[in-house]
């Protein structure tokens, strides 16, 4: 199996199941792909000047499934951390990679799922999140939200 593509902004694998990152280039994508990797799962938005155009297009030419859940970055809801625990729960035990534009998104969401649905030990999973960024206001009021 490749090496892990590091050099992708803020690229964080999790376990053997799960990477995340920021915005992936087409490349890099087969990068991701070629680890492996059946779903992406995109939390940005489409119409970020970062997005990559018709991404669902190249990730399915790839062989991989695409799950759009755009999230407003200023504006994360209760919906937003349901949508994303059913899409990991669709995914299974499937090895998935999910990104948004700098994996703000992605890492504050990830925390509160590993801490809530999958019972990793709170402080393992604030580690990884405080890799990537502290969360602001908003995203900590969402993040922090009781069980």
């Amino acid at each position: 199996m490749p090496d892990d593509p590091t050099h992708i902004d803020h690229w964080l694998r999790i376990d053997s199941r799960l990477t995340t990152s920021g915005q992936p280039s087409e490349s890099e994508l087969a990068e991701i792909a070629a680890l492996g990797v059946r779903d992406v799962i995109n939390l940005g938005l489409s119409s970020h000047e970062k997005a990559l155009p018709n991404e669902a297009a190249t990730v399915g030419a790839l062989g991989m499934t695409y799950i759009p859940i755009p999230i407003d970055f200023q504006h994360p809801t209760e919906a937003d951390f349901q949508a994303f625990s059913a899409a990991l729960a669709k995914t299974g035990e499937a090895p998935t990679h999910i990104h948004c534009i700098s994996n703000y998104r992605v890492s504050a969401l990830l925390y509160r799922y590993r801490r809530d649905m999958l019972g990793v030990d709170e402080a393992r999973a604030r580690a990884d999140m405080m890799r990537i960024w502290t969360p602001n206001v908003v995203w900590a009021a969402l993040v922090e939200a009781p069980r």
